[in-house]
């Protein structure tokens, strides 16, 4: 009797659109004289994996590493807890924990908060480090002494800020290893081009070049942060396709934004390999800035180091730790660390130099920066009424603020964010990092409110009028 539909309907198997397959290859078995067993094994082969259901709200917990300490944060704090409820459901997920400067990050049930950490077993969530992949801080200490403005006017002069890459005149090509890493990666493969347009470019919203001196010596030192640019916002979005295709098939009730690539998969291993290559433009994409820097002003650099806050990390128990915002703070947490991180507050107050202290209840990590209690919008809004000049001298005073795009962006004064005191604070009681040194503010360089002018905005505020 011929294999059909009905026959694998009739043995017990839910029809689906894997039965084509299993009916092809159930029919060879027969022809082979294969009696039910083997027939079963042969349709078994075909059927897709059990679907991973999630798990009941509250089964598993996570922990805090943050307390209220002013209104804005008491509903900061109970939309956070909200969303880490619902992605400690997530079948893949082992462990989860919040740093003191957690914010939600979007309304979708279940999106990772600025500032959570999640440990996963043989998953890598993109969804987690979302399209800024591998924001990350770099310090560069020079030798001499200079004035503070002269780094700054030359981060103006030779940096980039805001969107898409270098004009040709102005790029600079990225070490021949890393666009052939690129070259023979599946996903990084179609962004060379991307590789080096967007190269020593670092963006807009809260990335920043910074000028300082370290506390404990007076040398000078720049800071950068920024992430991977367009290379990492599209490996991201290859990242998500891929994810949500797998995770269809194997965990229906995931949501499309939480979905995964199996880690062992030949995926899982290619996007894997991606991160790491990504990871390494990124550093190189730091450096490059300050190398230009130092060149211009002929300063002999004497000591730098960096490190990521929005990734993936793989620990030695194997599970992939996904860090949005936030500082890994053990030791040998990559090939590159030299035991010290950088976690930035806001442009008027001192960036930390910290020994991470592997703290258990914060999944090893430390909070990468100072966060926001309100919306960039509530911001500005609670401080409409005031000009630019008033809002700077107010939140900023002594601090050489600059804009690279001639145009404030006021979302990204101090004000905006949590107290840094506050932040520091937290750090010590729950025994997340110790801080070593600090670098004490002279001025910073942002993007500003480089679109402005755009016509979607223009045409936006013309429609009000």
């Amino acid at each position: 009797m011929t294999i059909t539909g009905q026959t694998l309907k009739d043995m017990g198997y839910a029809p689906g659109p894997w039965f084509k397959t299993a009916i092809a290859a159930a029919e060879a078995a027969r022809l082979q004289g294969a009696d039910e067993a083997a027939l079963r094994r042969a349709i078994e082969a075909c059927a897709p994996p059990p679907s991973l259901p999630l798990l009941p709200l509250g089964r598993r917990k996570h922990t805090l590493n943050i307390r209220a300490e002013h209104p804005d944060e008491i509903e900061n704090i109970a939309s956070v807890e909200r969303h880490m409820a619902e992605l400690m459901r997530l079948p893949t997920v082992k462990a989860g924990t919040v740093m003191p400067d957690a914010c939600s990050a979007g309304s979708a049930a279940g999106t990772i908060p600025v500032g959570g950490v999640i440990a996963a077993e043989n998953a890598i969530h993109p969804g987690m480090h979302s399209a800024d992949i591998c924001c990350s801080m770099a310090v560069t200490m020079f030798a001499g002494d200079i004035e503070p403005a002269k780094l700054l006017d030359a981060g103006m002069a030779l940096g980039h800020f805001g969107g898409g890459g270098r004009p040709p005149e102005t790029q600079i090509r990225p070490e021949a290893r890393l666009l052939t890493a690129f070259a023979d990666n599946s996903f990084l493969r179609p962004l060379q081009r991307a590789a080096v347009e967007h190269f020593a470019t670092q963006g807009d919203g809260n990335h920043f070049f910074y000028v300082g001196r370290v506390a404990s010596s007076g040398r000078l030192a720049l800071v950068t942060h920024h992430g991977s640019r367009r290379p990492g916002a599209v490996l991201y979005k290859a990242g998500m396709a891929e994810a949500e295709k797998q995770t269809r098939r194997i965990s229906p009730e995931t949501p499309a934004h939480n979905a995964w690539i199996v880690a062992d998969s030949d995926q899982g291993r290619a996007y894997w390999a991606a991160l790491q290559i990504i990871r390494a433009w990124t550093k190189a994409s730091h450096f490059a800035i300050h190398d230009l820097v130092a060149a211009s002003l002929g300063l002999k650099i004497e000591d730098r180091f960096w490190n990521e806050h929005n990734f993936v990390f793989r620990r030695s128990d194997g599970m992939y730790y996904h860090a949005k915002g936030a500082t890994p703070g053990w030791s040998d947490y990559a090939n590159d660390a030299n035991g010290l991180t950088l976690i930035p507050l806001n442009m008027a107050e001192p960036i930390l130099i910290t020994r991470g202290l592997d703290a258990a209840d914060g999944l090893g990590f430390a909070p990468h920066g100072a966060g926001r209690n309100m919306s960039r919008t509530s911001y500005l809004r609670l401080n409409a009424g005031k000009t630019a000049g008033q809002m700077i001298a107010e939140q900023a005073a002594g601090i050489d603020v600059r804009f690279f795009s001639g145009l404030p962006d006021l979302s990204e004064l101090p004000g905006a964010y949590k107290s840094a005191a506050s932040v520091r604070a937290q750090i010590a009681e729950f025994g997340l990092a110790e801080i070593v040194d600090t670098i004490e503010p002279f001025g910073s360089i942002m993007a500003g409110d480089w679109q402005q002018d755009a016509p979607w905005k223009t045409r936006r505020l013309a429609s009000r009028i």
